[in-house]
C-alpha cells in the first residue's frame, strides 16, 4: 500500500449521540501510544469531552481536540459533539478536516440519526467513511445496516470488510481487499486467521460487490472486471484512495471500541487511504500565500483571552507572527487533548492563536477558497435571561458576545415588544450549557425563564373622545383640551395621526405635543399590551393663552386616549408564526399533530427539496404554542427533524385563553 503519511492531517470523528465517538477516540490513542490507560465516560477521565459541562452531563458539548501518531503519520483527532442540539461545533470543525470518521450504531432503526450529517458531507463533497461501532452487542446483520445507512447517503456505500460470527456474536473480520482474516483481541491487535471455510463463498460475493463499485467510477477497472482479471492489491488501495479523496464512495468498517476491536484496521485505512493535506487544500479551492489558515472555533479563556482554532492550509506559524491585522501572542497545540505553547506549528496543524481579536470563526486569512463556511443554524428555542447581581447587566452583554462570537448557533436580542433579554439557540440542553458557562466563564449567574409572548391589542369599534388637563397652582397654571377621533385601521396598517383644525382651536405648535401624547399611551393600552392598527384623529379643542403649553396639551391627549380607547371594544391579537417542520416521511403524520394539538394550521406538505425520503409540513402556529416545538419534533424524529420559522401575522385571540393572557399581564402589571 502507497505511504500517504507527509504533512500532518486531520480526521474528525463524528456521529450521532451515544454513538461511541469519545470511546473510540480513546481506544485510537491507545493504540497509539498517546495514552497508556484508556478513560471511560461514565469515569469523567476521557481526553475527549474533558470541559466540567460535558463531564456533568455525560456528552460532548463541544470540539475537542488531541494529537496522535501513527506508523510516522502526524495526526489531529477532533472528536465531535453528537447531540443536534450542538450541530454548529461539529459543522465548523467539518470544514478544515481531510476526513470524517462517522460513528454509528449497529440497529438499521437509528440509522435516520446520521442524516443530518451525511447530508452536510455529501454536499459538501468532505471525504468520510463509517465505523460501525458496538459490533460485538448486535445480531443485526451487516448487510441490513449498509441497506439502512444508504437510504441516508447520497454517495454510494462500500464495505471493506465482513464479519466473522461464532455462536451468533461477531469475533473477527475478514477484509475484502488483502482476503486475510482477523480475529479480535480485546485491547490488543487482532489475530491473523484463516478464512473460514464457510466464509469463502459470502467473502467472495462481498469483495466482487466491492469492486463493481469502485468500477462504477474507474474505467479500467471495468475493463479488468469484464475481462475477468483480478486487480492488483496495490491498485485496488489506489483507488480506492483516490475515490474517497474525491468523495466518491463511501468505506464501511466496524469494530467496538470499549474492547478495542477494529481499531487499528480503521487506523491503517485512514494512514493509506484518507486524503492528503495537499488534496484536501486543492478540493477546497484554497489559494493565496503563505501562511494560509482557516478559523473554525473561537474560544474566550479567563487567563489566555481569545484563543483562535485553526488550520494551517499552507506556510508555517509563529509566535509573534502579525496576522489579519494582529500580531500572534501565544501559538498552542494540543498533544493528547493538552494545550501546550509552541514557537511554531507547520502546514497541516491544528493550532490555538492567541488575540486575532479582528478575526472570526469561519475566516480564512491570507487567501481565498472556493467553499463557503457554514452557516449559522437558524434560531428554534429561547429564553429569557435575567442577570442575578443588580448592576451586571453591562457584564451580561458584554459576556453573551464572546459566547455568540464562540458559538454562532447562539444569538441574543433585547425584545422591543416584552423588553427581555432573550437568548436563542438550538434547544433546551444548548442554552443550558451556554447559562452554565456564562457563570464558569465570564462569572455572571442570570436567571433564565420562558420568555414572554408579545401580544398585542387592537380595536374594533370607533369613538370621539376629549380629554381636558387642568392644573392650576402659584404662577401660570397647565391647561389643554383636546377632542379626538378613534378608529380602528387594517390589520398590519399600523398607526396613523392626522388633524382637522381649523380656525386655530388647537395652535399648530401644540399639534405635534398632542400626536407624542398619543404614542406614549400606545406601549400600554386597557388590555396592558401595545395598541397597534388605529387611527386617531385631532378634530377639536381649546387652549388658554397664558397656562397652556406642549405638556399640558401631551397630557390632555393621553387622557382622551384612556378614556376613548375603553369604549372601542379593546381585543388582543396574539403573534402567529410561518413554520415549515422537516421530517422524515414516517414522521409526516406526528409532525401535522403536533402542530393541530398547539392551536396550528397546517397548510399542507411538500417533498423536503434534496432529501429523499423527507417531507417539509408547512402551516401556522401561534407564537405562544412554539416554545418546545422542536423537542417535541425531536421526539418523534430521533433528533433529526428541525423547523424554520418567521412572523406571519396578528390574530385575533378571543374567549378564556384571552382572558388567561390579560389576567396574567394585569398580576404582572400590578
Amino acid at each position: 500500500m502507497p505511504d500517504r503519511a507527509n504533512a500532518p492531517r486531520v480526521a474528525a470523528i463524528v456521529g450521532p449521540y451515544a454513538s461511541g465517538k469519545t470511546s473510540l477516540l480513546e481506544s485510537i490513542l491507545l493504540a497509539t501510544d498517546t495514552i497508556h490507560r484508556k478513560g471511560a465516560v461514565a469515569d469523567h477521565n476521557t481526553v475527549g469531552d474533558s470541559s466540567p459541562e460535558a463531564r456533568e452531563r455525560e456528552m460532548g458539548v463541544e470540539v475537542n481536540i488531541t494529537e496522535a501518531a501513527y506508523l510516522g503519520g502526524a495526526w489531529t483527532f477532533l472528536d465531535c459533539p453528537g447531540s443536534v442540539e450542538f450541530l454548529q461545533e461539529t459543522f465548523n470543525a467539518l470544514t478544515v478536516c481531510d476526513v470524517a470518521v462517522v460513528v454509528c450504531e449497529p440497529d438499521p432503526a437509528r440509522a435516520v440519526m446520521l442524516a443530518p450529517l451525511l447530508k452536510f458531507l455529501d454536499e459538501r463533497g468532505i471525504p468520510h467513511m463509517i465505523f460501525i461501532n458496538k459490533i460485538e452487542s448486535t445480531e443485526n446483520r451487516l448487510r441490513d445496516m449498509i441497506e439502512a445507512l444508504q437510504a441516508v447517503s447520497d454517495r454510494p456505500l462500500v464495505a471493506r470488510e465482513v464479519p466473522i460470527r461464532e455462536d451468533g456474536k461477531v469475533i473477527g473480520y475478514v477484509d475484502l481487499v488483502s482476503e486475510r482474516a482477523y480475529r479480535y483481541k480485546p485491547g490488543e491487535a487482532s489475530d491473523m486467521i484463516k478464512i473460514p471455510g464457510h466464509m469463502r463463498d459470502r467473502k467472495a460475493e462481498e469483495r466482487q460487490e466491492m469492486l463493481e463499485h469502485l468500477a462504477d467510477f474507474d474505467d479500467h477497472l471495468l475493463e479488468e472486471l469484464l475481462s475477468d482479471v483480478v486487480p492488483p492489491r496495490d491498485e485496488i488501495y489506489q483507488t480506492l484512495a483516490k475515490d474517497l479523496a474525491e468523495d466518491l464512495v463511501v468505506p464501511v468498517f466496524f469494530g467496538g471500541a470499549l474492547q478495542d476491536n477494529g481499531i487499528r484496521r480503521l487506523l491503517k485505512a485512514l494512514r493509506h487511504e484518507a486524503p492528503t493535506l495537499e488534496e484536501t487544500v486543492s478540493r477546497l479551492g484554497i489559494e493565496g500565500k503563505d501562511p494560509t489558515l482557516q478559523v473554525f472555533k473561537t474560544l474566550h479563556a479567563e487567563h489566555v483571552g481569545k484563543l483562535s482554532l485553526s488550520r494551517i492550509w499552507s506556510g508555517k506559524v509563529k509566535d509573534g507572527l502579525n496576522l489579519n491585522g494582529d500580531k500572534v501572542t501565544g501559538l498552542f497545540t494540543f498533544p493528547a487533548g493538552q494545550q501546550t505553547k509552541v514557537a511554531d506549528a507547520p502546514a497541516g496543524s491544528i493550532v490555538g492563536i492567541g488575540h486575532l481579536d479582528g478575526t472570526e470563526t469561519g475566516a480564512l486569512i491570507g487567501g481565498q477558497s472556493a467553499a463557503d463556511a457554514p452557516p449559522a443554524l437558524g434560531s428554534l428555542f429561547s429564553l429569557a435571561l435575567h442577570a442575578q447581581k443588580q448592576g451586571d447587566d453591562v457584564k451580561l452583554t458584554a459576556a453573551l458576545t464572546k459566547l455568540c462570537e464562540e458559538d454562532p448557533s447562539l444569538r441574543y436580542e433585547m425584545d422591543a415588544d416584552t423588553g427581555e433579554l432573550l437568548l436563542w439557540g438550538q434547544g433546551d440542553i444548548h442554552l443550558q450549557v451556554a447559562v452554565l458557562r456564562l457563570a464558569r466563564q465570564f462569572h455572571v449567574d442570570v436567571a433564565a425563564e420562558k420568555p414572554s409572548v408579545p401580544y398585542k391589542e387592537t380595536i374594533r369599534k370607533s369613538t370621539s373622545t376629549q380629554g381636558r388637563f387642568r392644573r392650576q397652582s402659584g404662577g401660570h397654571g397647565q391647561f389643554g383640551d383636546v377632542y379626538l377621533d378613534i378608529k380602528p385601521q387594517p390589520r398590519g396598517a399600523g398607526f396613523a395621526f392626522t388633524d382637522t383644525i381649523t380656525g386655530g382651536a388647537v395652535p399648530k405648535q401644540y399639534i405635534p405635543a398632542v400626536e407624542n401624547g398619543v404614542k406614549e399611551f400606545l406601549p400600554r393600552g386597557p388590555l396592558g399590551f401595545p395598541v397597534v392598527d388605529i387611527a386617531v384623529t385631532l378634530t377639536d379643542g381649546s387652549y388658554h393663552v397664558v397656562d397652556s403649553s406642549e405638556a399640558a396639551f401631551k397630557s390632555a391627549a393621553q387622557l382622551a386616549m384612556r378614556e376613548g380607547m375603553t369604549e372601542c371594544d379593546p381585543i388582543l391579537l396574539e403573534p402567529i408564526l410561518m413554520v415549515e417542520i422537516s421530517v422524515p416521511t414516517e414522521a409526516t403524520s406526528r409532525a401535522q399533530r403536533a402542530l393541530t394539538t398547539r392551536r396550528g394550521q397546517i397548510l399542507g406538505f411538500t417533498p423536503r427539496d434534496g432529501w429523499a425520503g423527507w417531507d417539509v409540513v408547512q402551516g401556522f402556529l401561534p407564537q405562544s404554542e412554539m416554545h418546545d416545538l422542536i423537542i417535541e419534533i425531536r421526539s418523534a424524529t430521533m433528533g433529526v427533524g428541525t423547523f424554520s420559522w418567521s412572523f406571519d401575522h396578528l390574530q385575533e385571540l378571543t374567549g378564556k385563553p384571552a382572558d388567561d393572557v390579560v389576567a396574567a399581564r394585569k398580576a404582572v402589571l400590578g
